[in-house]
């Protein structure tokens, strides 16, 4: 079983990144890799991000939405599964606006990606922890939840990658 965390900036390439390693493995193993989204269409903006990503996938992919319950969405994953979950900031978005108790999600997201039985892994986030510092107390509460998101998935994945500008750097614990 391969976990794999992948982090970047935005249009860094991080999508793009998981989804070859996905049909790459898929297509090894003549599977139908999986993809499981968090985006929800808001705003006509939003929905034009969502059928770019849509169409960059065609129709090999079997796609699951899991704005909320992604936990569930990885453990109801079969063993030997090839799946990508897109995107865990936009998950982090939706858990922050419903109110939810982040401690519980968390923990709840952590145990089902250290459970999950697919064969290989990826997680997509955004890495938003390098930029400035944001004007209000929301964006500040969100920059660090989401980079204590991120250590914890980094300590139980087996890879975590940097993408920027298209190149990946692997990262190693210190």
């Amino acid at each position: 079983m391969g976990r794999t965390l992948v982090l970047g900036g935005a249009r860094s390439g991080k999508s793009r990144y998981a989804q070859i390693c996905a049909e790459t493995a898929a297509n090894a193993n003549g599977q139908t890799p999986v993809m499981i989204v968090t985006a929800q269409a808001f705003d006509d903006e939003m929905q034009e991000r969502i059928q770019r990503h849509q169409n960059d996938r065609g129709g090999r992919w079997h796609a699951i939405e899991a704005p909320m319950q992604l936990a569930d969405s990885l453990r109801a994953q079969p063993r030997g599964a090839i799946v990508v979950v897109d995107c865990l900031t936009l998950w982090l978005t939706n858990q922050m606006l419903a109110e939810n108790d982040l401690g519980v999600a968390v923990s709840e997201l952590v145990d089902a990606v250290l459970n999950c039985q697919a064969a290989h892994l990826w997680l997509v986030s955004n890495e938003v922890g390098m930029s400035l510092v944001p004007e209000n107390a929301l964006g500040r509460r969100f920059r660090d939840e989401a980079g204590r998101l991120h250590q914890q998935l980094a300590a139980v994945c087996d890879e975590t990658y940097l993408i920027a500008a298209g190149m990946k750097l692997k990262m190693e614990p210190f």
